[in-house]
């Protein structure tokens, strides 16, 4: 069992930014993807950024070039920068590790972010 913990999320007006953190209590490089997820009011969860191994990092298209996915692994922490906030960015953010073999995902406990017009 892993526990992952975010912190980072708050209020930010439309144009600022803001930096999560998820910690996780494991070793984050045994996943075979690590990623942010995001579920508005009354929406799905979608994606938002990942890290996979083997593949480029993914970013949604409504945030590209705005945010940016890193980890440090000797930290077992991931972040997401995210810059140039918009409204339409107001959700609960999940940060999430998964692998195949053996099969394994956990989830965070969401934080929230809330951008003001």
């Amino acid at each position: 069992q892993v526990q992952l913990v975010e912190s980072g999320g708050g209020l930010v007006q439309a144009g600022g930014s803001l930096r999560l953190s998820c910690t996780a209590s494991g070793n984050i490089d045994h996943f075979d993807a690590v990623g942010w997820y995001r579920q508005a009011p009354g929406k799905q969860r979608e994606s938002v950024a990942l890290i996979r191994r083997g593949q480029w990092d993914y970013y949604a298209d409504d945030v590209k070039g705005r945010f940016t996915i890193s980890r440090d692994s000797a930290k077992n922490t991931m972040y997401l920068q995210m810059n140039s906030l918009k409204p339409e960015d107001t959700a609960v953010y999940y940060c999430r590790v998964l692998s195949t073999f053996p099969s394994r995902d956990y989830w965070g406990q969401g934080t929230q972010v809330t951008v003001s017009s």
